[in-house]
């Protein structure tokens, strides 16, 4: 649905609804609408992010790559 991108970009730009709906030439309504539907999707991919493997600390990531290394070096 090509409005709701174009409304999304102008959303992004900090425009009002009312000045969206001037500019796309469609309903205040549809604007938020739109709006709702797009902060909705957001709220809601952040709220159901789950990482597969927590993220490393830079001291782990630090640890992993000196025992790495060290491997690297018996093994040559």
């Amino acid at each position: 649905m090509k409005i709701r991108a174009d409304i999304a970009a102008l959303v992004r730009d900090g425009h009002s609804d009312a000045s969206i709906a001037r500019r796309l030439h469609c309903d205040r309504s549809t604007v938020g609408k739109a709006r709702r539907a797009l902060s909705q999707a957001t709220a809601r991919q952040v709220a159901e992010y789950r990482p597969e493997q927590m993220p490393t600390s830079p001291a782990q990531q630090a640890a992993n790559r000196a025992r790495l290394l060290a491997a690297l070096r018996d093994a040559a």
